[in-house]
């Protein structure tokens, strides 16, 4: 079975699954169990991968991935045969986040942009993705679905007066990219007054 994911936005998995009610260490070589560990040593490779992509960008070397899940790289090109697989699998969860957001009736464009943002703080790789392969199949899907939380919440804030009727949802992916692609330059320690100050100027532009 896979090993419990996260409820958190790009939240650091745990590397090391139990086995045998035990936690592996990071980077422990895991025991060859064969086709029954194929699950668990998936699970492992998407948690390692959140940490290694939010620690190190998303050009990350992907044997540091293997490393950290305790697998060899030929596992891990098993289950996944090139960096952007992996990265749309490590960040599934982020996708399904938003849209339980925005499923909400009470829930707002800015508390889904809030979100947006507070994945970008925690890894600038999930928005290194979506700007940087948008013509990927794999990851065109992913992009669209962002783009439908969007515009699905959109209507109302222009309604509110926040954003002009000028103003589409593709328009709002772009400033989330400009803002990641801030942040990913910007020391940890002031990522999310960096963002903070550059919303500000955003909104501002987008205001009617």
């Amino acid at each position: 079975m896979p090993a419990p994911q996260s409820k958190q936005p790009l939240a650091n998995g745990r590397a090391g699954l139990a086995e045998n009610g035990a936690e592996k260490a990071p980077g422990a070589r895991r025991q060859n169990r064969g086709p029954s560990a194929a699950a668990e040593n998936r699970a492992a490779l998407v948690a390692a991968a959140r940490e290694v992509f939010a620690a190190d960008g998303y050009e990350a070397p992907l044997s540091a991935v293997a490393r950290r899940a305790g697998v060899g790289q030929g596992s891990l090109y098993r289950h996944f045969p090139d960096r952007v697989s992996l990265a749309v699998a490590a960040f599934a969860e982020n996708v399904s986040l938003l849209e339980d957001l925005a499923a909400r009736p009470d829930s707002t464009l800015d508390e889904c942009l809030d979100l947006l943002t507070e994945q970008a703080i925690a890894s600038a790789a999930f928005m290194d993705m979506l700007s940087g392969h948008a013509g990927d199949p794999r990851v065109a899907p992913i992009a669209e679905r962002v783009t439908a939380i969007l515009a699905r919440k959109l209507p109302g804030a222009q309604d509110a007066g926040r954003f002009g009727p000028e103003v589409r949802p593709e328009d709002l992916l772009m400033c989330i990219g400009m803002v990641s692609g801030l942040i990913a330059k910007t020391p940890d320690g002031i990522r999310r007054e960096t963002a903070e100050r550059a919303w500000a100027l955003l909104r501002r532009a987008l205001a009617p």
